[in-house]
């Protein structure tokens, strides 16, 4: 699978762990994304140039990976997890992916309801 920034700076390409997207409501996501993430191993992400690449500490234990040219938001992770999640709207279509549930809906925005019937997840267990 193949994507890249808005401006095509940053191009990856990796192979998803499981074909599954999660919509994530965390109040972060929301203001930094809109939501929509896939989990990869980190190893299988390649980047073809990092050199418009940053990275954001977003927390004491995670970062988030982004465009310094555009400003895209690309890349999401956490230290100590093998899985790097990639932004859904970063990947080139068709991506074969198949949205499966929702996570910190405790967390959701008051301007949307939920889409539709798939699992809600108060927090991520994970």
């Amino acid at each position: 699978m193949m994507g890249q920034c808005l401006c095509g700076a940053v191009r990856f390409s990796a192979r998803p762990v499981d074909g599954q997207v999660v919509a994530c409501h965390c109040s972060q996501c929301r203001k930094w994304s809109g939501h929509y993430w896939a989990a990869f191993l980190a190893g299988d992400l390649l980047i073809e140039d990092d050199s418009h690449l940053r990275w954001y500490a977003s927390s004491a234990n995670a970062q988030r990976g982004f465009c310094g040219n555009c400003g895209s938001s690309l890349f999401w992770r956490t230290d100590g997890r093998a899985e790097v999640a990639v932004s859904g709207g970063a990947m080139d279509a068709p991506t074969g992916l198949q949205m499966t549930g929702h996570i910190h809906v405790a967390d959701k925005g008051d301007y949307y309801p939920m889409p539709d019937d798939l699992p809600e997840f108060p927090v991520d267990d994970n």
